[in-house]
Parts: structure tokens; sequence; C-alpha cells
């Protein structure tokens, strides 16, 4: 009897393994199935290494509300589309700062760059050796040099945008006197650009009362920003105006009329976040100034880099883009280059500043 227990036992033993080993052979292929059905869906872009592709932007340096708004808007936009966005910026605006950067998003084999300038050619080496990495490159803001990218996006017309500020600030200060410009570092693409009109425009001879005295730089630093202010208005005592092209200076620069009670007796205009700027223009030491929207500037180069890497434009002159909320988008020359266009900038004074203050 006890014989015939053990044989059962064993018997049920060899069973239950049986159906053990059955039923692993079983979920084994069932996992197989089941983890193809968890793959990415049709919608989600995928890199061919089974994830979204990768959308990286590299901004000047950390710290720019201006910045911040622009990676915002390049990010809305990738996710839109089904990517993955990557968002760096440097502790200081260098190039050498953004060149580790490159290298970096080199190794993780990104995508799409879009790149924020701190220097137009320092950066050549290293986007190229993206482009050859088949990184697809672009520029928005402030540009690379030609050679760099496949194509640049262009907030506004640079010439407009330095012949309206020179047009603003000498209406300011009533048509004569001494001017000053507080720029951000000497390297910037677009600040450079910008000036350059602004001195063009300064040629004219309707202007010969009006005086450029200097071009300060505030390396886009508030800290820099303020003492460049205060260094003018020192050098200058018979300063009537200061044009900052510039997020960073014009808020800066407003802080220190402003303390120094000096609404009135030296003009500020420029360009500048309504959210920052909105107590200096509602307290008339900045008459009014000028920007376009960085959201939709970063909106635009996101969909800018998915054209790009689906190949559905190369850069070249003709070449368009829908860009989501923005529409339709052509490519135009740029010098060596190309570049696509936001649009005009957009005047902020009193009439309309708290209805833009909460928006960005």
């Amino acid at each position: 009897m006890k014989v015939k227990k053990i044989l059962v036992t064993c018997l049920t033993a060899i069973m239950l393994m049986t159906l053990v080993a059955a039923c692993g052979s079983k979920n084994s292929d069932n996992g197989g199935s089941q983890a193809a059905s968890e793959s990415p869906k049709a919608s989600t872009v995928d890199n061919g290494a089974g994830g979204k592709k990768k959308f990286a932007i590299i901004f000047k340096n950390t710290g720019n509300p201006y910045g911040e708004k622009e990676m915002e808007g390049y990010k809305k936009a990738v996710e839109e589309l089904g990517y993955e966005a990557i968002l760096k910026a440097p502790d200081q605006p260098t190039a050498e700062a953004q060149i580790t950067m490159i290298d970096e998003l080199i190794s993780q084999k990104v995508d799409a760059l879009a790149m924020v300038a701190n220097d137009p050619d320092a950066l050549q080496p290293a986007l190229e050796k993206a482009m050859k990495a088949g990184i697809k490159v672009l520029s928005l803001d402030s540009a690379v040099n030609a050679q760099s990218r496949m194509v640049h996006v262009n907030q506004a017309d640079p010439e407009r945008i330095g012949r309206t500020l020179i047009q603003g600030v000498v209406e300011m200060i009533g048509g004569s006197g001494e001017i000053a410009i507080l720029s951000a570092t000497s390297q910037a693409t677009n600040q450079n650009l910008w000036i350059e009109w602004m001195k063009k425009e300064l040629e004219d001879a309707k202007y010969k009362d009006v005086k450029l005295v200097k071009v300060a730089y505030g390396d886009d630093l508030r800290d820099k920003s303020v003492s460049e202010t205060e260094a003018l208005l020192k050098s200058y005592p018979n300063l009537k105006g200061i044009i900052a092209p510039t997020t960073v200076g014009i808020a800066a620069a407003g802080k220190v009329l402003t303390d120094k009670g000096l609404k009135g007796k030296v003009q500020l205009t420029g360009l500048g976040l309504p959210s920052e700027m909105a107590e200096y223009i509602e307290s008339g030491v900045c008459p009014w100034m000028y920007l376009w929207n960085p959201l939709d500037v970063g909106y635009l180069s996101g969909y800018v880099a998915d054209a790009l890497v689906k190949g559905t434009i190369t850069g070249k002159v003709g070449d368009k883009v829908t860009a989501g909320k923005l529409g339709e988008k052509e490519v135009i020359q740029d010098g060596d280059g190309t570049q696509i266009m936001l649009g005009d900038p957009f005047k902020f004074d009193a009439s309309n500043i708290a209805d833009w203050k909460a928006v960005y």
C-alpha cells in the first residue's frame, strides 16, 4: 500500500512538471506576441531603434526668459509631431560650451538639432560633424554661418528690426541727442546684423543731430547688463536714449533707469518680453518696445526640423513647410544660405501691454 502511494505521488509530480513545462512554452510564445503588440503604435514616430526620434535644441545660456520661451515652443511642436524633445543650454553664453553639447548630442544620435548660436563661425566644425553623422541641423534666432546649417529660422527681417529701433528711439528723444546700444554678446549674429542696420539707418541726413556714442555688451547676463547700463550713464552724462535689442538687456536697463529716477530723461526702447517689461512701459520708463513671439520662433523651428528629417524640404529656396498653427512658410534666400521668416516685429506700448504681459 505504501509503495502504491509513493508511485501515485511520483506520477502526480511528473504530470505537474509536464503541465508547467507546457504552460511555460505556451507563455513564452504569447510573450513574444504580446511584446509585438505593445511596440510603438503607427502614430508614434520611430527612429528605427525602437524609440521615438529625438529632436534637440541648444540655446545660448540658461536663465534667459526669452530662451526658455523659445525652447518651450520648440518642445510643443516636437511633441505635437510625436517626437522626443531634448532641451539644452550652457551656464555661460560661449561657443565652447555649446560645442561640448553638440558633441554629446552626436553621441546620443539625435535626429535633428536646432542651434541658437553664441558665435556664427566657431561652431562650424562641430555642426559639420553632426551633419556628416546624419543629423539634420538648422539654426534659429541667432544664426550659424551657411556652411553650418541646412536652413535658418529668422524671427523677423533684420533690416526692418534695425531701422525700426532707430526710428523709435529718435522719435522718443525728439530728433536730436546722444544714443547708445546695449547689446548681448559681441559675437551674436542676430544682434550684430540688427546693429549694422541701425547704423545704416543713421546714415540718413535726417539723423544728422543724432549721435551713436557707444555699443556696449551685456553678454545676455542680467548683472553685466546692469553694470554696462550704469557705465553708459556715467560715461555719457548727456545720453538721451538707449536701444537694447536683447530681452535681458532691456529689462536690466529698465531697472537701472527706474532706480536712478531717470524716467523721461533717458529714453529706452528695444526688444523685450511683455511680462518683464510691463512695469517699465506702464511707468513710462520705456514708452514702447518691440518683439515677436519667442514661443512661435521655437514652434516654427520644430516643424522645420520635422520637414528636414522627413526629407520634404532640403533647405533650398522655394521649399515650403506647413507649420501647424502658423500655416505655410517658404524658404527664401539669406546671403550665402537660406532662411524661413516668422514675420514682422510687433509694437508693445501702454495701450496693449496689459493684454500681453500674461501671455509671455
